[in-house]
């Protein structure tokens, strides 16, 4: 049996009815959570119920277009883009000092021009081969896994509201997580057709297992699905935005881009692992030039810039199931999200701790994805310390005390708010300061 076979159900490139395609789609935009980021901006920046919502959908309908354009046409790997978490504090920083989403848009246009340019000349192909072995993309992928990990706990799981005590959503996303583990295992020990309706409807079944006890509970509340409207549009540039460029603003977004490429690269190698096959630099090329692509896109219709989202790794690990047609289907459900507003009010519906479920399960497959990259190498006091100190940094920054953090430079606090980012480029400094033992 091939290695392939052994870790996928259904390939990159198999077909599946539509039917299924939808179900399956509808799974990574369930558990993908999109709607944070702009959740997160719209209350920083105070806006208007209008103007959160109208964020709110931008974002669909950004991650929709940013998605089609990589899964269809670049780097063709099954992966959604979504909003990406590293610019928001960056994004309210320039908001504060122009009070207009307009700047933060022009300046997000730029820095997606120069990331095109820069997969468009092949430079950032020669980065990864050069400077990214598997060690240090393995490490990466750990890191991306660790540091996700507090956010499931922190921010969905150790909560309380909504009716429910932090008791009561811990008990909920340890349902929602067991359920996920309990459905996916399932197939090891019955009939393959059944095992494959289990494991590749493992997360859908765990989030509506994990919602209907959080109704039980009274936890779950139906009010905000019928207030909401069946059709709204999304907040569009040009039409709802004035559009300005600003030096600082431009300069700011051009060094987050330069961070959020580093956290990319780290997703592309966590599905390529659980996938069983290595990206090639062409890959990586076509990569980059989608990831620009798409993040113009999402700034033209309103949204913050978009990256590759390491969820989808996870659940790909957990159903077996890697076709890039669910992918499509996937991005046609942030699209049809984003101008129905009933839709869009069921999923923010889902309670925060089911979601954590499922979230802190997939952070765990992503880390040990990591780890499967670099198992098979010779481990001497070198490897060590190429996987271990970037490890120590992401933890060490995943802790730091806001006051310390906010006693640094602006351009310091945008690269520590981005764990990820710090891990990785200590994981290649490492690589190339360190000595291979000669013997």
């Amino acid at each position: 049996m091939s290695k392939k076979n052994r870790h996928l159900t259904i390939g990159v490139d198999e077909d599946i009815p539509f039917s299924q395609s939808a179900i399956l789609g509808l799974q990574h935009v369930l558990a993908m959570d999109v709607y944070v980021p702009p959740f997160i901006l719209a209350t920083a920046l105070a806006l208007s119920p209008g103007d959160a919502a109208g964020l709110i959908q931008s974002t669909f309908l950004g991650a929709g277009l940013a998605s089609l354009i990589q899964v269809l046409f670049y780097l063709r790997l099954p992966v959604c883009q979504g909003p990406s978490f590293i610019p928001l504090g960056a994004i309210i920083g320039i908001y504060m000092g122009s009070k207009n989403l307009g700047t933060v848009l022009g300046a997000s246009i730029v820095g997606a021009i120069l990331v095109i340019i820069l997969g468009y000349s092949g430079i950032y192909k020669y980065i990864v081969r050069n400077f990214i072995p598997s060690i240090v993309s393995g490490t990466i992928i750990m890191i991306v896994g660790l540091t996700l990990l507090p956010s499931a706990f922190v921010n969905n799981i150790y909560i309380e509201g909504n009716g429910l005590t932090m008791k009561q959503n811990i008990l909920l996303a340890f349902i929602t997580a067991a359920s996920l583990i309990f459905f996916s295992s399932l197939g090891n020990y019955i009939t393959s057709k059944l095992k494959r309706i289990f494991q590749i409807s493992s997360v859908i079944i765990s989030l509506g297992i994990g919602t209907f006890c959080a109704y039980l509970m009274g936890g779950f509340s139906t009010q905000a699905i019928k207030d909401a409207s069946f059709f709204s549009m999304p907040k569009i540039l040009f039409l709802d935005y004035d559009i300005h460029f600003e030096a600082s603003a431009i300069i700011t977004m051009i060094i987050i881009y330069m961070v959020l490429l580093a956290e990319t690269t780290g997703t592309w190698y966590a599905v390529s692992s659980v996938m069983v096959k290595p990206l090639n630099d062409t890959q990586i090329n076509r990569g980059v030039i989608g990831e620009g692509i798409g993040c113009l896109l999402a700034a033209l219709v309103g949204a913050t810039p978009v990256t590759g989202y390491s969820t989808n790794a996870g659940i790909i690990s957990i159903t077996g199931v890697a076709s890039r047609k669910v992918f499509v289907v996937a991005s046609g459900w942030f699209i049809v999200l984003s101008f129905l507003g009933k839709l869009s009010a069921i999923i923010n519906s889902i309670p925060a701790a089911v979601i954590g479920g499922v979230f802190a399960v997939v952070c765990i497959i992503i880390l040990l994805n990591g780890f499967r990259v670099v198992k098979n190498l010779d481990f001497s006091e070198r490897e060590l310390y190429i996987i271990g100190v970037p490890l120590m940094f992401t933890i060490g920054l995943l802790f730091i005390p806001a006051g310390l953090k906010a006693s640094a430079p602006q351009f310091l606090q945008y690269l520590i708010g981005s764990p990820i980012a710090v891990g990785a480029i200590v994981a290649i400094i490492m690589n190339k300061l360190i000595p291979i033992e000669k013997y």
